[in-house]
């Protein structure tokens, strides 16, 4: 079987290693964005780096973000930390999401940080952050819920 989502026991193996980055290599779109993870240093889990392209401008005018690409953004965090999250390897599938733009988001490097609300037995719930300059002043703040599925029965 070839490596990826679908395999068990590469998700299993990946996700015990913290690779996140062999994730990311396996979606085009967060490659395309410039979407990254490194560690917290104020925690031991992840903070995640959107690269500032020029590709994902929506007002060329300011110029900012397109609020599309913050979102994708946020989402992907959402989805890689609740992955590393989990008590086990699962594949979570969106239900849900809601993002509230606080701020204008320059093209400069944007972080995120992800907090795990809740993990049931077949949902979770994320909250994400994401600024640039100072975390205390986010570009975009957002909730996500998630069905929680087992990669062995093809996802959620």
């Amino acid at each position: 079987m070839r490596e990826g989502f679908g395999d068990l026991e590469w998700l299993a193996r990946t996700r015990a290693e913290g690779d996140v980055e062999a994730w990311l290599a396996l979606m085009p779109y967060a490659r395309r964005i410039g979407i990254s993870a490194l560690p917290d240093p104020q925690s031991e889990g992840l903070l995640f780096r959107l690269e500032p392209c020029e590709g994902n401008v929506g007002n060329v005018l300011l110029p900012a973000l397109h609020g599309g690409v913050v979102a994708a953004f946020m989402e992907t965090a959402a989805t890689l930390d609740l992955m590393l999250a989990t008590r086990t390897p699962r594949l979570p599938r969106i239900v849900d999401i809601s993002i509230d733009y606080l701020r204008t988001a320059r093209v400069t490097p944007t972080l995120a940080r992800c907090s795990l609300l809740r993990e049931g037995r077949r949902m979770g719930n994320v909250r994400v952050c994401a600024w640039q300059e100072r975390e205390a002043v986010p570009v975009a703040t957002a909730r996500l819920h998630f069905v929680l599925g087992d990669p062995a029965e093809g996802g959620a």
